[in-house]
């Protein structure tokens, strides 16, 4: 099993930064954000594996990175210039076998949940 918990979100105004962090216990290949706002689907943000690959979704390109620290089994997601179209509940996942090489941020791919962390920007 993988457990997973993540922390930094909290409440800024558009234009500001956040650095969410995700802890992991136990062995993963790929680990990524998901947003879920109220009401919709659940979105890949961006996503990494233990290759280095890495994936963002369209509306983050330019604006947030993903990063991992292997040594900590943490994975982080800096985001700058949020927008209040970013809010939403903002949640890690990981796989312990899905490769970055044979897709993308499909949350099915993903094994393992975090509870999540609330971000919310304001206009």
């Amino acid at each position: 099993q993988v457990q997973l918990v993540e922390s930094g979100g909290g409440s800024v105004q558009a234009g500001g930064s956040l650095r969410l962090s995700c802890a992991a216990s136990g062995y993963t290949y790929t680990m990524g954000w998901f947003r879920q706002a109220l009401g919709k689907d659940r979105d890949g943000v961006a996503a990494v594996d233990r290759d280095g690959r890495t994936r963002y979704a369209d509306f983050v390109k330019g604006r947030f990175t993903i990063s991992k620290d292997n040594a900590k089994n943490t994975l982080y997601l800096q985001m700058n210039s949020l927008k209040p179209e970013d809010t939403g509940m903002f949640l890690c996942a990981a796989s312990r076998d899905y490769s970055l090489a044979e897709g993308g941020l499909w949350p099915v791919y993903f094994s393992y949940w975090g509870q999540g962390t609330q971000v919310t920007v304001s206009s």
